[in-house]
Parts: structure tokens; sequence; C-alpha cells
């Protein structure tokens, strides 16, 4: 189920991004807000900051005609985990096409302080660039197990 105040708040985020709307995009982002994207995409270093931020979807929207649509949004007190598809017009391409993605958002102060993108995947990877996952508890290489599952099954050698 979702807290209408949160999905409000990030319908109106991806108006802004739409609308390329630097006011509306400010309204709905925290000051220290960082919006990280999945490696090795091109532009995927982490956008740091509101007005960057915010000067950063107006630039993406107007190249390549972009427009959001929130699908689905689930809440759990200051997280939020949503659906969106974006119709896009790749470059030199006639027609729109859509991209369906998922991002995990983390509120502070009642803004979006976070958004953790997952929208492309490839095969050599699909961390995010930057994102200290060791340092946030989640599994790594050299520690298969994470700090909500602890006692993750380790891996083994596979039987005959």
């Amino acid at each position: 189920m979702a807290d209408p105040t949160t999905a409000a708040l990030i319908r109106r985020y991806y108006d802004g991004c739409t609308d390329g709307d630097l006011d509306e995009l400010a309204a709905t982002l925290h000051p220290d807000v960082v919006h990280w994207f999945l490696a090795p995409n091109v532009g995927s270093a982490p956008v740091r900051g509101r007005d960057h931020l915010a000067r950063y979807w107006r630039k993406v929207t107007r190249m390549i005609d972009a427009r959001w649509v929130v699908d689905h949004v689930v809440t759990d007190g200051d997280e939020a985990v949503i659906e969106w598809t974006m119709f896009w017009r790749p470059q030199g391409a006639a027609e729109r096409v859509a991209t369906r993605g998922a991002e995990w958002f983390v509120l502070r102060d009642g803004l979006i302080a976070e958004i953790r993108s997952y929208y492309q995947q490839r095969p050599s990877t699909t961390e995010l660039d930057g994102f200290p996952y060791a340092g946030r508890g989640y599994a790594t290489a050299d520690r298969e197990a994470s700090d909500v599952h602890p006692d993750a099954p380790q891996h083994s050698a596979p039987r005959d």
C-alpha cells in the first residue's frame, strides 16, 4: 500500500522531470539528494545536489523528448519503491519508445533525499556506479551475506 503523501511527492517529482521544471523539481528534492544509476552506462555517475539533479533532468528531457509515468508505488515509512514507464525518442528515431524501470526512494524532511535507479541491466554488472555496498551492509563478493540476512547460506561446491 502506498502512503498518499509520499506517492503524490513522487508523482510531482516525475511531473517536474517530464516538464523540465526546475522549480517543481526543487520543491520535491532535499538539498543533499543523491541519484544513483546502474553502471557501466554512459552517464552513470551519481548526480548529487538538488540544483544539479534538477538541471540534469531538464537537460535529459530536452535531449530525448522524455515523459515519465509512475505505474506503481509501495511505501514503508520514509522509503518507497516505484515502477515507472518512460516514453522517449532515441536520437534520429521518428517514433517514441517505452522503457520501464524501478527506483528506490529515501525521504528526509518530507523530501526526496536518495534515488537508486534500476532500469538497465547488463550481463557484466547490475551495480550502481559508486554506491557504497559494503559500507551500507549489502552482500558483496567477499561477504556473501548482508546485515539483513546475516545467516544467508554460503556458496559451496556443487554436489555431483
